[in-house]
């Protein structure tokens, strides 16, 4: 029937299965009796699982600073020492999540809260930054006492200079991260810097360091360094050269003093000077060891070296007179003068007067190489050998040929540059005998073997004519010193400039030795561009000789003569 209701069928519902539900039951028992037996297992039977990976989450490897060797006089007095100092880093991550805590920095002298900010804010993805390096260990923990999360410090070294500008331009100094700039610290980086070593700590959760587990590698400090340097003696120059510069108002100056029987540096000082302790404002210029890099030409102090070559070439003797009448010579397009007419004179009295045509006509009489080959052998246009950076050469030309003009001009100092460390090598040959020996900075055993460049009979004789410069005659009364004989020469040149000769400027230059009967001592010095007084007899003999006897005195070198003895021995003409 349409009309007929369609009745549907119901379907079947699934019926509750409690076997379903207990193995769902015993699945979780037995996951839960798993968990438990591994507590157990990790609680009791194996704590140690647990402990070392607490250790690996908590165990660092730190690295241990290796301080640098000590740099000392001869005498073992500190020039160069590594003091430990403290770093305060930062974790940036660490720093911003704890804000309110910077507050704690608000007025600390050493890092302040805007500092802080300023630095963990332009480096926020680092996990670390350097906040203030080398301090004082007392100046860091006024930080670190303050407890804010991420800031940390570590150990390291800064290097100290006791003597201060006093040997500044010889040993130079190192940058913040202990690496040689300047000086020996620079030419004896390898030797000086130490190698860092490892250790393993226990960090806490704040990242504090709790205990020190073991040393992984040791740090292995650099190596020490013993200067030829003496430490009084070096004052002694130092004060010495100060007082001539600032009395003539001097661009700069050098001094060296070197021992005549090793060759080895008593004493290298330099103006101007600069603390290494503090190197804020300092100029470059002052940073130079002028002694060792800067050259200039000679003058009258390489005459000995002329009258050597011929004195060694055998074209004169000891006694030999040279005329040097009218006091001029005219050699191409140059007039070379004398300060007078000095008339027929010796070999000796050409040194003791100075004499431009003296040595000039010795000079034009030799073979064009013979000069230039001298000089060579005394140790001109060639480095010292010393390991020092920037050390100049000199120069000492080589020619084919030669004219005239250029041997005249080489033989009174024109035409030759040196420094004043090589200008003090030459004297040390006549002081050790006509040999040559190597120049040292650092601190010798025993005395090194030499070059002979000229023989011990020439060499003696050179030293006794230097003794007449020192007498009322010659040209450098001032470099005398009470109780001693004293040899050496002066110097006064042009400078040099881009336009050539300047008429109005001059390096005063005094090269010497003492005592005259066995010389123990050499020393240099030279003043450049003094103003007012510019002779070398006037500004530098006086340097030269206040140094030299505050050395002998100080080395304990015996007078060779009673003091006065030596000066009425030279008004009368005995001292030779």
């Amino acid at each position: 029937m349409s009309g007929a209701r369609r009745v549907s069928k119901k379907q079947p519902q699934p019926g509750f299965s409690p076997r379903r539900l207990y193995v769902v039951l015993a699945l979780l028992g037995l996951c839960g009796l798993g968990l438990a037996a591994r507590a157990v297992d990790l609680q009791v039977l194996d704590h140690s699982f647990l402990a070392r990976q607490g250790d690996l989450r908590n165990l660092r490897i730190e690295p241990l600073a290796a301080h640098r060797g000590v740099i000392t006089d001869r005498a073992g007095r500190p020039l160069a020492v590594s003091t430990p100092v403290r770093t305060l880093w930062a974790n940036p991550r660490e720093v911003l999540a704890s804000p309110d805590a910077w507050n704690r920095l608000a007025n600390n002298p050493v890092l302040n809260t805007r500092t802080l900010s300023q630095r963990v804010n332009a480096h926020p993805e680092r996990e670390f930054i350097y906040l203030a390096r080398h301090l004082p260990p007392e100046q860091a923990q006024q930080v670190l006492d303050q407890k804010v999360p991420g800031i940390y410090a570590l150990t390291e070294y800064r290097r100290y200079y006791p003597a201060a500008e006093v040997v500044s331009h010889l040993v130079g100094f190192t940058n913040i991260d202990d690496v040689g700039q300047e000086g020996m610290e620079l030419s004896m980086e390898r030797r000086l810097r130490g190698e860092p070593g490892r250790k393993r700590v226990v960090r806490d959760l704040h990242n504090r360091v709790i205990q020190d587990i073991e040393v992984l590698d040791e740090a292995r400090p650099g190596e020490d360094l013993a200067l030829s340097i003496d430490l009084r003696l070096q004052y002694i120059a130092y004060r010495e050269l100060l007082s001539a510069v600032q009395e003539y108002n001097a661009a700069g100056g050098s001094a060296v003093v070197l021992d005549a029987h090793t060759g080895e540096v008593l004493a290298m000082v330099n103006q101007p000077s600069f603390n290494p302790n503090n190197r804020a404002g300092v100029r470059l210029s002052a940073l130079r060891n002028r002694a060792i890099t800067d050259v200039f030409e000679p003058a009258s102090t390489i005459k000995p070296i002329t009258v050597a070559a011929a004195l060694e070439s055998g074209l004169v003797q000891a006694d030999a007179r040279v005329n040097t009448h009218p006091g001029t010579l005219r050699v191409a397009n140059k007039t070379i003068r004398d300060h007078r007419d000095y008339g027929i004179i010796d070999i000796t009295t050409i040194l003791t007067k100075s004499s431009n045509v003296g040595v000039a006509k010795l000079a034009l009489e030799m073979d064009q190489q013979l000069l230039p080959g001298y000089m060579s052998e005394f140790g001109f246009g060639e480095p010292t050998g010393i390991p020092f950076p920037g050390e100049s050469s000199g120069l000492l030309p080589i020619r084919q040929r030669w004219r005239d003009i250029e041997t005249a001009t080489l033989s009174y100092g024109y035409g030759v540059s040196v420094t004043a460390l090589q200008l003090a090598r030459a004297y040390g040959v006549l002081a050790n005998g006509g040999v040559r020996l190597p120049v040292s900075l650092e601190r010798l055993d025993s005395a090194p073997e030499g070059v002979r460049v000229i023989s011990e009979h020439n060499a003696n004789q050179l030293v006794t004519m230097l003794e007449t410069v020192i007498s009322e005659v010659g040209t450098a009364r001032r470099a005398k010193v009470a109780g001693y004989r004293v040899a050496g020469k002066t110097g006064t040149a042009h400078k040099l400039t881009a336009a050539g000769y300047a008429e109005d400027r001059y390096v005063a230059v005094f090269a010497g030795l003492a005592p005259a009967d066995n010389p123990r001592v050499v020393t240099v010095v030279v003043v450049d561009d003094p103003q007012g007084a510019y002779y070398g007899g006037l500004v530098a003999a006086p340097v030269f000789g206040r140094i030299m006897e505050g050395v002998l005195r100080t080395l304990n070198v015996e007078p060779d003569q009673p003091a006065g003895q030596y000066a009425s021995m030279v008004l009368s003409g005995e001292a030779r």
